[in-house]
This record gives structure tokens, C-alpha cells and sequence, in this order.
């Protein structure tokens, strides 16, 4: 018999450590405008190579070019740096309340803003996103009240949620916001079902799926891909990978695949990596999956590379797991900063309008959390009661159940 090697198990390990240089070599970066765009009805095995790039349209002058620039005028990229400075302000104010105790726990968009404020410019009325914790910005540029998301943060006595969610966890049919689980992958398998149930009536409305690269992992997330590749569903299938998941390094969850957009490939979907922190590059890519799904073309899976500046929740500490400095090192910059950039540089915008903006912007949040603040506590004692909970749940509370409160002389 022949002795063979001991076996040995392979753990992925981060580039480097607390206290150690920050290192994003691994992340290769095209250069902007340089990916090519193909026809919105190209066979996914003919793109193989934009599951490896990233996709971008700024460059480091702050100019557009390339195939994938021009789809936004003057105005919309004007509304997009404004969405995207007032979810930074909200962020700020919201975190500060949970320092304050006024909610239990916030979680930051920082270095995000420009993935789901850009995205929901490319999507219809009537469309369903069914997103994670970090995208508030699909409920901000589409003008969902600030006061309703705070008044839901606070679980005051206007939440429309009444109560029965947890803080940042929005929803909202009016404004295509499937309601947040904690569960992130279960997303997935909903917007494809969603979708295909769309597609079922003859519905003109797509989906959107949203998950984080750590997720990805879970096991919804393959059954997703399973059927929407199978069914060919109208739906958008969006990782964001922000280096980061829950104090674990992303290339945990994406193992040998290279890049998180190449795990579509197998399953015969499109897939293509974007530059998270460039609103152009994301709303342009956006539109071409957006319009592959209502041309009935099937699922469009793209990985947005961005940076996780912030914790993962008011609950993290990143300093335990990552180099305090990582984020200075982050080579695709600030999405906020590099749309000024571009505005200024097109001439319709200047760093004194910029701060005078800032100014108006935080004034406008300043004034939703005063009025947020000014509603008392839904409940008393700040929980709700048994009938609160069952009325959610149910048209009427079970017959057992009233039984046993009136025995209980409740």
C-alpha cells in the first residue's frame, strides 16, 4: 500500500490584520470606461469576462466615459448626489440617537450610498426590491418620508409598522420595499418567487434581490439561482460586497469562485461586476438588467464592489478585525465626493454649493427627527401588548387564547 500525504484543511485567511497595512491588491480594477457594453440580449457565456472586471465610468478626473456613460442628465445626477448626501446625514443623526438610547441599535450606509440610490433610479413603479439592512437608500430616492423611516427606528406611536419590527428594518408596498428579515438570504428565494409570480399573470413589474457577500454563503442563495435561472425570472439579483460581512473577511463566502459574480455563471446567468462607489457605473448597469428582465430575457446577477466604511451594526467593533486605516486605503474613493467631482467638473455644481447643500440637507433631517421625536411611546412601558401582537397577526385573536386571558382576568 502507499502512504499518501496527510490531508489538511484549507481556511481562508484576510490579507492582513489589526494594526497591520491595509491591502486590497486582490481587488484588480479596470480601467473606466474600458468594459465593454454589450446587447441587452447577449448569451451569458458570450460576457464571461465582466464576471472578472468591474465596470466603471468615472475616472480619476472626475470625467464619464466609456460605453456605459451617458444615460443620466444633468437634473438626475443633481437628485442623485442629493439622495445620496441626505442618507449620509440621516445616517449620522440616526447614529448619534442610538448613542443617545433613543433606539436600540443603527445601521451604517457609509461608502454605500451610491449602490441602492443609484439602482432604484433604474427600476419602475410597481417594482419589488427585496432588500437587507443597508439599503435605505431605495426608500430615500424614491422620497419615502424621513419622518415614517425614523418614527419606524423609534417604534413611537406613528411607526407604521405598529410596533412589530425591529429598528432600520423598513417596509413598504406603496414604494416597492419588501419588508427587511434578518435572515438575509431568504430574500432571495422571495424576489425570484415574487418574480416568477409576476411573470405568471402576465405582469409587466420585475423584481430585485439583495444580498451581502457573506449571505451568500447560505443555502437560499443557490436555490435562488436554481430557479431563476430555470424559469428564466425577471429579476435582478444584487450582491453587495463590501469587503466585509460580520467581523468576517468576504473571501469566507466566496471560497474558490475568484469573484462573487462569477458564481452566476454556472447556472447560465449574466453576470457582471460594477463599481459600487461610481453612481453612473451603478445606475447604468442597473438599467441594462432592468431592461433584460422586461424583455422577458430571464435574471441578471450583479456584484456591486464597494467598502463597508462604517461598523457592521452600533453592535461591531471593525477595530478588532480590520486596520483602522482600511478605509482610507479603499481604492475606489467616496461615491459622495466622486459625483461632486464629476458635477463640478461638468460645471453644474461647485464646493460652495456643495457645503451650502450639506447645510440644507442636515437642516431638512434635523427637522424629521424633531417631529419623529415629538410622538410618545407606542407602548406602554415601550412593549407591545399581547392584543397588540396577535391583531398583527391575525383578523381576531384565537378563541383559545381569549379563553385563557379572561381566565386570567385579563
Amino acid at each position: 500500500m502507499v502512504d499518501s500525504a496527510r490531508l489538511s484543511l484549507h481556511v481562508p485567511e484576510p490579507a492582513v490584520r489589526p494594526g497591520g497595512q491595509p491591502d486590497f491588491s486582490n481587488v484588480k480594477i479596470a480601467k473606466a470606461g474600458s468594459v465593454p457594453r454589450p446587447e441587452v440580449d447577449v448569451a451569458s457565456e458570450e460576457i464571461r469576462e465582466l464576471a472578472y472586471s468591474i465596470i466603471r465610468v468615472l475616472n480619476r478626473d472626475g470625467e464619464a466615459v466609456g460605453p456605459w456613460a451617458g444615460s443620466l442628465s444633468d437634473e438626475e445626477l443633481l437628485t442623485g448626489l442629493r439622495n445620496m448626501m441626505k442618507l449620509r446625514a440621516f445616517d449620522a443623526r440616526m447614529l448619534m440617537a442610538q448613542r443617545q438610547g433613543k433606539t436600540s441599535f443603527y445601521m451604517q450606509h457609509l461608502g454605500e450610498e451610491a449602490v441602492s440610490c443609484a439602482f432604484r433610479k433604474a427600476l419602475n413603479k410597481g417594482d419589488m426590491n427585496f432588500p437587507t439592512y443597508r439599503q435605505a437608500g431605495l426608500l430615500i430616492a424614491d422620497d419615502y418620508p424621513m419622518v415614517e423611516m425614523m418614527n419606524q427606528i423609534y417604534s413611537n406611536e406613528s411607526d407604521p409598522l405598529h410596533g412589530r419590527q425591529l429598528p432600520i428594518m423598513y417596509s413598504s408596498k406603496e414604494h416597492g420595499f419588501f419588508t427587511i428579515s434578518g435572515n438575509l438570504a431568504t430574500q432571495y428565494v422571495q424576489a425570484v418567487g415574487w418574480a416568477m409570480a409576476s411573470a405568471i399573470k402576465n405582469d409587466s413589474r420585475i423584481a430585485a434581490a439583495w444580498i451581502g457577500d457573506g449571505s451568500t454563503a447560505e443555502s437560499d442563495f443557490h436555490s435562488a439561482l436554481v430557479f431563476a435561472s430555470t424559469y428564466k425570472a425577471p429579476v435582478i439579483l444584487n450582491i453587495v460586497n463590501n469587503q466585509w460581512a460580520i467581523s468576517t473577511f468576504q473571501g469566507i463566502a466566496r471560497g474558490g469562485s475568484g469573484t462573487f459574480a462569477a458564481r452566476g455563471l454556472g447556472f447560465g446567468i449574466p453576470a457582471l461586476r460594477v463599481d459600487g462607489n461610481d453612481y453612473l457605473a451603478v445606475h447604468a448597469v442597473s438599467r441594462w438588467a432592468a431592461e433584460r428582465a422586461r424583455r422577458n430575457l430571464g435574471p441578471t446577477l450583479i456584484e456591486h464592489v464597494t467598502y463597508r466604511v462604517g461598523a457592521h451594526s452600533t453592535s461591531d467593533d471593525p477595530s478588532a478585525y480590520r486596520p483602522k486605516t482600511e478605509s482610507e486605503a479603499w481604492p475606489l474613493g467616496d461615491p459622495v465626493l466622486r459625483l461632486k467631482k464629476h458635477l463640478i467638473v461638468k460645471g453644474v455644481w461647485s464646493e460652495e454649493r456643495h457645503v451650502q447643500a450639506e447645510a440644507e440637507i442636515m437642516d431638512e433631517v434635523i427637522e424629521a427627527q424633531r417631529q419623529a421625536e415629538a410622538h410618545g411611546t407606542l407602548h406602554a412601558g415601550g412593549r407591545p401588548s399581547v392584543r397588540d401582537i396577535f391583531e398583527g397577526v391575525y383578523a381576531e385573536m384565537p378563541a383559545h387564547i381569549r379563553r385563557q386571558r379572561q381566565k386570567a382576568g385579563y
